[in-house]
């Protein structure tokens, strides 16, 4: 593991709404990462976990912190800047797949690279590969809707992967499979994360996954322990 830390928050603040019906979600949130590392993060419903992931990812900004990937502030950055960001840097994963409907599950895959403008036949290789890895060979040219939920997310696990990111933010990914699916998509997860040596914070409320893995933050009153 490399010692020094891939992502940095330090008193992250986020509050909604104004005046007396203002909500503070998150009250300066602490949090070091590491390449190599695999993060979870449990709390109860409407604790401010998506929130915190989606700042963690600059889809969001908070209302006061800093926010440091591989020594660089994050904060100060613009949207195009930010947006290239996540493109190279930040795989995502979410509870919904996400997945274009019109598209087959290796174009779904191929997407990301695409998008970054990547060469075309590098990138298709690189998604079947994924594709491959994810126990989807058979799979490549079905659409979403062909596939079942579990099959679905491993798609998405795939596009996630597919440009190679240091970071993995996943929310709750197996939320809305049974539960061998769900076992099934979180063991692919943890086995390529490791392989890359990616750093991954997971939001889950599933506390047998979350003991899986190297470190379980709790988020309570706003605040991580």
């Amino acid at each position: 593991m490399n010692k020094d830390p891939l992502l940095i928050a330090r008193g992250i603040r986020k509050g909604f709404g104004q005046g007396p019906g203002r909500v503070e979600v998150l009250r300066g949130v602490d949090l070091v990462a590491h390449q190599g590392e695999m993060n979870a993060i449990v709390g109860a419903s409407g604790s401010g976990k998506t929130t915190l992931l989606q700042i963690l990812g600059t889809l969001d900004a908070p209302d006061a912190g800093e926010l440091l990937f591989a020594g660089q502030s994050l904060l100060g950055l613009q949207e195009k800047e930010l947006a290239h960001h996540r493109n190279r840097n930040i795989g995502f994963i979410f509870q919904f797949h996400h997945l274009l409907p019109e598209f087959s599950a290796l174009e779904n895959v191929m997407m990301p690279g695409r998008i970054s403008g990547a060469p075309d036949e590098k990138i298709r290789n690189r998604a079947s590969d994924l594709l491959d890895q994810v126990g989807l060979a058979h799979r490549l040219d079905h659409r979403p809707a062909e596939l079942s939920g579990g099959e679905q997310q491993r798609v998405a696990l795939a596009r996630a992967l597919v440009l190679e990111p240091a970071l993995l933010l996943a929310d709750e990914p197996t939320g809305n499979l049974d539960q061998h699916s769900g076992q099934t998509v979180f063991a692919l997860l943890a086995e390529l994360c490791r392989s890359m040596g990616l750093c991954v914070l997971m939001v889950t409320h599933n506390l047998e996954l979350a003991l899986q893995m190297d470190k379980k933050f709790s988020l309570y009153d706003g605040q991580l322990g």
